[in-house]
């Protein structure tokens, strides 16, 4: 049998459950959750591989109108990996979106193009059957998409359907990875990330969206812990006190709950630092944030 191999990229709004997908299809977590909208910042990609197939997902930020420059870069994610993929997995939150999620602009463009296209209708187990049945509706008379699955991203439920149509549609091609390859970034890329979904866990309001977190220092070490230095970037030197807490009490917790999950990720311990340093609307400035890998080296 011919090997099939090709890509597939989640999108959807702010907290339509992409991350939580893509963990639940990969059988273990690669990608940072929260509650909280726009947690997703860059193009995450997580691999599956077997002997007949390898599937390249993309875990892509939410799609929103953007506000600043990082917000700009997060949607060229979206609409670059849509550009390279052979498959689009759609996502909605059923409790929250509505028919007018395809009125949108970005949506559109996503949409007008010959990519195999499924809608997964997520959120089932706390919604009702009216809206899944609105959105199945919709589907029957616009043909937006090639197939419509109701699923439960936390729960697991109608996953394997998502896999199996993914099988259907993706294209007889070699395989573009090593079969023991989960991912193409590196450790450094993961611990930065746990520490900001904890920097998500832990403070309110526009403090995690004002952070970036920098790996300065990564140790290997033989007869002791790996040693990790890390810098939380933010904006405004207000936002410095928030961060460190009461006596550094909100830092240090910061500190034990990453670490505690960056043991668990590379599976030894670690010794873990963090600092905090203030770039002033680091958001919105080319600079830094090329420096932070958002914008490529050539644009």
């Amino acid at each position: 049998m011919a090997v099939k191999s090709g890509f597939v990229s989640i999108v959807g709004k702010p907290n339509a459950g992409k991350s939580t997908l893509l963990n639940a299809l990969l059988g273990q977590k690669l990608s940072i959750i929260s509650n909280k909208p726009q947690t997703t910042r860059k193009r995450i990609l997580g691999i599956i591989s077997e002997s007949e197939h390898q599937i390249i997902f993309y875990d892509t930020p939410g799609i929103l109108n953007p506000e600043y420059l990082l917000q700009e870069k997060m949607l060229d994610y979206i609409l670059y990996s849509a550009k390279d993929s052979d498959i689009l997995l759609f996502m909605i939150d059923i409790t929250e979106d509505d028919a007018r999620i395809f009125e949108d602009e970005t949506i559109k463009k996503l949409l007008n193009n010959d990519l195999k296209k499924i809608l997964l209708i997520n959120k089932i187990d706390i919604s009702s059957g009216e809206k899944v049945q609105e959105f199945l509706d919709i589907n029957r008379d616009n043909s937006l998409f090639n197939d419509v699955l109701a699923i439960s991203a936390s729960t697991g439920f109608n996953i394997n359907s998502v896999m199996e149509k993914i099988l259907d549609y993706l294209p007889e091609h070699p395989k573009y990875y090593p079969d023991d390859q989960l991912t193409d970034e590196n450790e450094r890329f993961y611990v930065s990330e746990i520490i900001r979904e904890k920097i998500f866990e832990m403070y309110r309001d526009e403090i995690p969206y004002s952070t970036e977190v920098v790996i300065e220092d990564f140790k290997e070490r033989e007869n002791a812990k790996d040693y990790i230095s890390a810098s939380i970037i933010i904006e405004r030197d207000s936002q410095k006190p928030i961060i460190i807490g009461n006596k550094g009490e909100s830092i240090k917790r910061l500190g034990r709950i990453s670490r505690a999950e960056i043991e668990k990720f590379l599976e030894r311990e670690v010794y873990l630092e963090l600092f905090v340093k203030v770039k002033e609307k680091w958001r919105s400035n080319p600079y830094q944030l090329k420096n932070f890998g958002y914008i490529p080296n050539n644009d």
